[in-house]
């Protein structure tokens, strides 16, 4: 007779039931609302529903700090002045063009995950990691240092949620927090660069 050999779980599998739908939070904030209706068939794309609202939990905070910091990106692409202003207000469209851009797609993630976007500044005032921009104008290369660690904040807290999307199988999520991060360290390596003597 055949020896029937049992696979061992994953650590994904093994883990516990109340482990799914952990996130790290800032200040216990419920930040997503499950969206849908009566008519909406359930959604059903692999993702446990708890684990749904913790990665959109995430992608909250995410979406929450980068609007912050495209805003101060834009702001400072309006009021920059001094002999660097040609270079630096052109860096910094070209910077806010591609935070732009990253809002919707974050968004949108949330969205196909079965929960609202946060779309305000009163909910972003209240999840953003990124402090909002300074209302006087500072100085040119003050405001490359604010966007120096603007950028890498939003690094650091994408890094957080990759493992909950990965934790809970949602390659996308996990592959576009990725991505994020790449765009985020690499625009903070430039930035930084223009302080370096």
């Amino acid at each position: 007779m055949a020896k029937v050999i049992k696979k061992a779980k994953s650590p994904a599998a093994s883990a516990p039931a109340s482990s799914a739908g952990k996130v790290p939070r800032k200040g216990g904030v419920r930040v997503t609302e499950e969206s849908g209706g009566r008519n909406a068939p359930i959604i059903n794309i692999g993702i446990d529903r708890q684990d749904r609202a913790a990665i959109a939990e995430g992608l909250s905070r995410v979406l929450a700090d980068t609007y912050t910091l495209y805003l101060t990106t834009h702001n400072f692409h309006w009021n920059v002045t001094g002999p660097h202003f040609n270079s630096l207000h052109a860096m910094f469209m070209g910077q806010y063009t591609e935070l732009w851009t990253s809002t919707d797609v974050l968004a949108e993630r949330i969205r196909a995950l079965g929960h609202y976007a946060p779309g305000s500044y009163a909910e972003f005032s209240k999840i953003a990691t990124v402090p909002d921009v300074p209302q006087t104008p500072p100085k040119a290369m003050e405001m490359v240092r604010i966007l120096v660690k603007g950028h890498e904040t939003v690094s650091r807290i994408a890094r957080e949620f990759i493992p909950v999307a990965e934790e809970a199988g949602d390659d996308p999520t996990a592959d576009m927090l990725t991505a994020r991060c790449t765009v985020h360290d690499q625009t903070a390596w430039m930035l930084r660069s223009l302080l370096e003597e």
